[in-house]
């Protein structure tokens, strides 16, 4: 797929969305310094009252004022710079998270029919999902944990450095770089279980998504029990991955609270030796305890936010790769709009095929003159249906053209081209919403008169005046709750919305019953007037009335005329014609 690998190269490809937020995230790190400042001062001038205390004999009238507010101002002045440099860091997290995930939706959209057949939607979903919790998770782990630790680490060793025997900042730098150490090389040892969990889980929900949209098929054959089982298996794999990733979570656990238990416990005895021998006060014991303690809760959590940094960069990996997925049909630089004057379709020498191996077109060549109704038709796997296609881009051919207007439909802008064509399938998905949605969804701006004008020309009059709620009637998951007729008029109403110059029919009607099949097909003559109709048919008697009828066989034009030419003939066409008739007795 071409997704960024390791850790730096995710982290690269994140780092230009959040750096548009470079003032925001100065502002955040200034208040995080100033927060972790605070922090530092709280034990500081603990120090002082304890010492203080014990100088004076623990009487606590005698404690300047001055200390107990600073104590109560510092611990104010933590909470409310991290609290800032929150709310101020917000945006830049939302923002990013937001703006990653526009783009990678974005790019799905532009890439090509092959790629999303390829794929299965419900593992897609979740690994974009997935990805863009692992963006809000790794911003939100480094700046609000990761590096506000690392601050406070050096801040305070630092000090100790500065103000105690060496030892003292030796113990807490070795304590620290061995938990790095330890954490990484536990936790890398720990992300190939990860990596299998995440690819198990997807495989698992494109099973599931795949069954429930099949619900039908499912029921059909009865085949409850072998879906549940299919998806146990899947769920039993997971299992395995989840609990191996468990285990080894308790060894990374064990050995990191070793780690500081035995930093905590040196620092200890080094501060009440100090103490015994005169050199150090209780006040220098409470600070270090005191610094260990403020240490210990954040790092003994950096274990865990390591691990969630790396799964988050595991998780990122994937959404990332979609964006370097090849756009394998692309604008060129320079492509301009396509023009529509008379809507004059060319097809001149196209030679195309799916996967390299079996040629779909060889040579292919025709005209679908300006304002006329062209028909093709042919047996099954001629190529019919490649040929909207090809027309509406979702792949280019090897080679040849196909020219609208004299235009090179590669030359093109595709959102240009798409606008100018409307295109009625053979199998109408609808959206799970309204009526009114799935017909405006032709033009998203077009009014409720527009739509209801269109809506009418597509003989959706009748079943709008039965249903209580009219255009406002939900059509349920793929359009279930209509009609494949109802269905077939509100695709023509979509493709009218959009004002097309050009209409497809696409095996409009092969999957309706003969009356639905008549009523549609007068539909399509109507709506085909003075429009350029290139109309992909199966059955030959929806297209007697075509201008011209092109026969393919094998990815070549075999022939073409009208009709009453074709039969007299005595061709290919004459053939069809009357195995058809045959099936239809």
């Amino acid at each position: 797929m071409g997704a960024p690998k390791g850790s730096w190269a995710v982290i690269k490809t994140l780092l230009p969305y959040l750096l548009a937020y470079r003032l925001r995230i100065a502002i955040a790190l200034t208040a995080l310094l100033a927060a972790k400042l605070a922090n530092l001062g709280v034990p500081i001038i603990l120090k002082g009252i304890v010492d203080h205390l014990t100088l004076s004999g623990a009487i606590a009238l005698s404690v300047p004022i001055g200390l107990i507010l600073g104590y109560g101002l510092m611990r104010l002045a933590s909470t409310a710079f991290t609290e800032l440099r929150e709310v101020v860091f917000a945006r830049v997290t939302q923002g990013a998270v937001r703006d990653i995930s526009k783009r990678v939706f974005e790019h799905l959209h532009s890439l090509s029919l092959r790629f999303h057949l390829e794929r299965q939607t419900g593992g897609l979903t979740r690994d974009i999902e997935r990805g863009s919790r692992g963006v809000s998770t790794l911003v939100n782990f480094t700046l609000y944990s990761i590096v506000p630790t690392a601050v406070e680490v050096l801040l305070v060793t630092a000090w100790l450095a500065w103000q105690y025997p060496p030892i003292f900042a030796i113990i807490t730098l070795s304590a620290l770089l061995l938990y790095a150490v330890y954490t990484i090389a536990v936790t890398e040892w720990r992300t190939h279980f990860r990596r299998q969990m995440n690819d198990l889980d997807s495989k698992a929900n494109a099973k599931a998504i795949d069954s429930l949209l099949n619900y039908e098929t499912v029921k059909y054959f009865n085949n409850e029990a072998f879906e549940a089982n299919r998806y146990d298996q899947s769920l039993l794999r997971w299992q395995e991955a989840a609990i191996k990733s468990q285990v080894s979570l308790s060894v990374l656990n064990v050995g990191q609270s070793l780690i500081i238990a035995i930093a905590v416990s040196l620092m200890v005895w080094q501060a009440t030796v100090g103490v015994v021998e005169g050199r150090m006060t209780l006040g220098d014991l409470v600070l270090v305890n005191a610094f260990m303690i403020q240490l210990y809760i954040p790092l003994n959590f950096l274990g865990v936010l390591y691990r969630e940094v790396k799964q988050s960069i595991i998780d990122m990996e994937r959404l990332f790769g979609l964006l370097v997925v090849h756009r394998e049909v692309a604008d060129k630089s320079d492509a301009q709009d396509l023009q529509v004057r008379d809507g004059e379709i060319r097809f001149e020498h196209l030679h195309f095929s799916y996967d390299g191996r079996r040629p779909i077109f060889q040579d292919l060549s025709f005209v679908c003159p300006a304002g006329k109704t062209t028909a093709v038709v042919g047996s099954s796997g001629a190529g019919k249906s490649t040929l909207s296609r090809l027309l509406y881009r979702f792949y280019d051919p090897q080679s040849g053209r196909i020219l609208i207007d004299g235009q090179d439909i590669v030359d093109v802008r595709q959102t240009s081209l798409r606008r100018s064509i409307g295109i009625v399938p053979q199998d109408t998905v609808l959206f799970n919403d309204t009526l009114a949605y799935n017909i405006r969804y032709g033009r998203p701006d077009a009014s409720e008169q527009e739509i209801l004008a269109v809506a009418q020309a597509a003989h959706l009059g009748e079943l709008l005046a039965k249903l209580p709620d009219g255009l406002q009637t939900m059509v349920g998951e793929r359009g279930l709750k209509l009609s494949g007729g109802e269905k077939q008029r509100v695709a023509i109403a979509r493709a009218l919305l959009k004002r097309p110059a050009i209409m497809v029919f696409d095996e409009a009607t092969s999957s309706l019953d003969s009356q639905s099949e008549r009523a549609i097909q007068a539909e399509i003559r109507e709506v085909s007037r003075g429009r350029t109709t290139l109309v992909i048919a199966h059955r030959l008697s929806t297209i007697v009335d075509a201008d011209n009828i092109l026969v393919l066989e094998s990815g070549r034009l075999v022939e073409q005329g009208q009709h009453r030419d074709l039969l007299a003939a005595g061709g290919r066409y004459a053939e069809l014609w009357a195995l058809q008739a045959r099936q239809a007795q």
